[in-house]
């Protein structure tokens, strides 16, 4: 833009000063017959003094109504009607002919009479040197177009690659690679941003470091008390209460250790996926049933497990999974009457799902989307069990659902996606989806019971 701002104002000027030559060359040639008829109007002297302009210009320069002369001296190239014109002017007059202008000059040579003096500007006089100045001027401008382009790429190239670097670097952070930093180049807000990435970055691993440490720490402190219950249980007898506080507490012996390995590892440059590991949802449910039967039995709980004769492989770890049902069996233990009955059932569904349902006649959850956020419970506990079963669904492919179960109480239903489905049914499936499959599960229920 701002070479055609320059470039078509120049053009037009070089037009205007190559007509203004052309005129100028005119009026000269003007000047010199004027001279001559100032002292005479024989048309000899006159036809000698157009010879004297020499050159090509002798075929354009003539003289009208001299005394006693119809025609012109010289090639008439103006209409009479434009002479006639430009003898009644008092300065030159410009009249337009095939193929150029005539300069037409009036003078007076006394006695009343005005003569004219035509000089013809053919119409490559008024245009010579127009085209070359005009390519000439094209070429300078594309040059300066070129070269701004270059320059204003390589100015960009240097922020766009700057910010490239940085968002690059943001998102390998994002993925876990924590060793990754940036060297703060480009504009001065560019540069500071990438010192302040790598700052940041810096504080990231120092913080997983000591939270490492912490967790670390923290769980070597359970060894003590874990030490002397293992002790007093050893002092019991040999009833079946005692093997089961046994196994309980060599269990949390286990889980320590395997916190501890954790959090001592070095820190991980970058996110590592585990390897998919399955488990059969019936056999953990079997397992983690036989255990807890003797809790509820201790509290004079009905307590059964339906569904567990037939495999139901998902695909979440077996810990993990058992982990999410003893949070779920340990929170109706934990907070509802002793007496309450409870039930977990397990079902493969032919959505391609694996059912897993703990229900309970106590008193039901009120608020299950805030039971769901993690760190918050309206009993005074830690309200990480039920944000736990939520991570369990959610590395399960599937999700979890609160509702009120038959027995009366809360009935929470994780969904996890079968790791051998069965294949799609022809006809055509429910057009409400999982949302809709979640929002009939109690009817449902009811009406298989």
């Amino acid at each position: 833009m701002v070479a055609l701002a320059f470039l078509i104002p120049l053009g037009l000027v070089v037009q205007l000063l190559a007509k203004e030559r052309a005129l100028a060359d005119a009026e000269r040639q003007t000047a010199v017959v004027v001279a001559v008829l100032t002292v005479t109007t024989d048309p000899n002297q006159v036809d000698r003094a157009i010879a004297t302009t020499g050159g090509p210009a002798v075929q354009r320069v003539s003289v009208h109504n001299l005394p006693g002369e119809s025609d012109p001296v010289g090639d008439r190239h103006a209409s009479q009607a434009d002479v006639n014109l430009a003898a009644g002017q008092a300065s030159p007059y410009l009249a337009d002919v095939p193929g150029g202008v005539s300069y037409l000059e009036p003078v007076d040579i006394g006695t009343g009479r005005t003569v004219v003096v035509e000089v013809y500007i053919p119409e490559s006089e008024l245009r010579r040197g127009v085209s070359g100045a005009w390519w000439a001027l094209s070429a300078v401008a594309l040059g300066l177009v070129i070269a701004s382009v270059w320059v204003g790429d390589r100015l960009g190239a240097r922020v766009v690659g700057s910010a490239r670097q940085l968002a690059n670097a943001a998102v390998a952070l994002g993925e876990g690679e924590l060793d990754v930093r940036v060297t703060p180049s480009g504009p001065r807000e560019l540069a500071e941003a990438g010192y302040a990435f790598n700052v940041m970055a810096d504080r990231i691993v120092a913080l997983l470091s000591n939270e490492r440490e912490l967790v670390a720490d923290l769980s070597h402190r359970l060894r003590t008390p874990l030490t002397a219950l293992r002790l007093d249980a050893e002092t019991l007898d040999d009833s079946q209460d005692a093997e089961r506080i046994r196994t309980a507490i060599a269990n949390l012996e286990v889980e320590i250790d395997q916190l501890i390995r954790a959090a001592r590892q070095p820190t991980m440059t970058a996110i590592e996926v585990p390897e998919a590991q399955g488990c059969d949802a019936s056999d953990v449910v079997r397992d983690r049933m036989t255990f807890w039967s003797a809790v509820a039995g201790d509290q004079e709980r009905e307590c059964k497990a339906t569904g567990v004769e037939n495999p139901a492989p998902v695909t979440v770890p077996r810990s993990e999974l058992a982990a999410a049902l003893d949070a779920l069996i340990g929170n109706v233990i934990r907070y509802t009457p002793q007496g309450v009955p409870f039930e977990v059932a397990v079902s493969r569904r032919d959505d391609g799902y694996v059912a897993v349902r703990v229900e309970d006649g106590g008193p039901g959850i009120p608020d299950p989307d805030k039971a769901l956020q993690r760190g918050l419970s309206g009993q005074g506990s830690t309200g990480l069990g039920l944000d736990i079963v939520r991570r369990v669904a959610v590395a399960g492919k599937g999700t979890v659902n609160i509702g009120q179960g038959a027995l009366g109480g809360a009935s929470v239903i994780i969904l996890l996606a079968d790791a051998d489905p069965a294949p799609e049914p022809v006809a055509t499936g429910s057009r409400f989806g999982l949302v809709g499959r979640l929002s009939r599960e109690p009817g449902e229920r009811k009406s298989r019971r």
